[in-house]
């Protein structure tokens, strides 16, 4: 039996008290979704500013909960008071809370401190005079900056590229420092891109993968940033649950806790554009000749991503269930099934 599969039946017999932060974003409401199935108690903070209503909604009803419960507090992690509440009587904290995007952080690298940076160390100080054991925190490969090494291993990074990727550095070494100092028990998940249901794709930075499935689904013209032989380690959500769930349940051991999440392959935009335009063929062969345009290289991005998942999954047992394309398959039909449903566009 897989590690995970024996933590699910372990949760399922003891079930815990759980914070997750930035629940209401396209992965907060997944491990929501997921800990009701095991049954969990689950206590949500959000205050809507990327988060939407609508995933919490849509968990509710696909989820049938006898045991679990689920509670919501609407707030800002930037709120210390807040925070401080929201992790009272926790067992564990699944920090999602955080502001996304590259090309957002360029054009606001001070909002990107004051949320990414300030409100994860309020959560953090929160978290350990509320006695939680376990702090579970969403890192990001943009801490990999200008590090030309493939693949991409945790104990060596470069310099930081954008103000994203320097906030959620600074979150791991405050984590570090948090250790050092309280012996405050954290694990750090530095995600590679992660995609599947529920992703937003009509903000002007969404993620590559909702966006060009929502032109194409809309007839429009997707655009590839440079030549499209920027690669990527691209990562199922399904992936990104359990890596958390491991996070938060394996003992730990020593005090070096930060992990890469992805799958160890390495798609380019090229590729992946080829991918999703075929797939969505199958249904409607117009879509067969489409081709993307190619505009400019954008500041800040990374050329090269791929993860090393060696450390993880010695460490957490973690086994990626979906690859690329199990998950694209899996992804394109959650957005078409939207998109038919509302018959004039696809919605997150």
């Amino acid at each position: 039996m897989r590690r995970y599969d024996e933590i699910r039946s372990m949760l399922r017999k003891a079930p815990q008290q759980w914070l997750v932060t930035g629940v209401a974003g396209f992965i907060g409401s997944h491990l929501l979704e997921t800990l009701l199935t095991l049954d969990q108690h689950v206590v949500g903070l959000d205050n809507f500013a990327t988060g939407y209503r609508r995933n919490l909604e849509a968990v509710l009803a696909r989820t049938n909960s006898t045991h679990g419960s689920f509670r919501l507090i609407e707030a800002d992690i930037r709120d210390a008071d807040a925070c401080l509440g929201a992790c009272e009587g926790m067992d564990v904290i699944l920090h999602q809370a955080a502001l996304g995007s590259v090309p957002r952080s360029i054009v606001d690298p001070a909002l990107y401190h004051h949320v990414n940076v300030d409100g994860t160390v309020n959560m953090m100080i929160a978290a350990r005079e509320a006695g939680v054991e376990r702090f579970v925190y969403a890192s990001s490969s943009a801490v990999y900056g200008d590090s030309e090494e493939l693949p991409k291993r945790e104990a060596r990074i470069g310099e930081a590229v954008s103000p994203y990727g320097l906030t959620k550095r600074m979150d791991e070494q405050y984590a570090e420092m948090m250790h050092r100092v309280y012996d405050q028990k954290s694990v750090g998940l530095r995600y590679f891109n992660v995609f599947g249901r529920r992703q937003e794709p009509r903000s002007q930075y969404a993620a590559v993968i909702p966006a060009w499935i929502r032109k194409l689904l809309r007839d429009e013209r997707c655009e590839i940033y440079g030549d499209g032989e920027t690669t990527r380690d691209f990562c199922y959500i399904d992936n990104v649950v359990q890596a958390n769930i491991l996070a938060a349940t394996v003992p730990l051991e020593g005090r070096d806790h930060i992990y890469n999440v992805g799958c160890g392959e390495r798609t380019s935009l090229n590729d992946l554009f080829a991918t999703i335009r075929d797939e969505l063929a199958v249904l409607r062969p117009e879509l067969g000749s489409v081709e993307a345009v190619h505009g400019d290289f954008r500041p800040g991005d990374i050329r090269h991503s791929q993860a090393d998942v060696t450390k993880i999954q010695a460490g957490l047992g973690y086994e990626p269930t979906h690859l690329l394309a199990q998950g694209m398959r899996e992804t394109l039909e959650w957005y078409v099934n939207q998109f038919s449903a509302t018959s004039d566009r696809a919605t997150a």
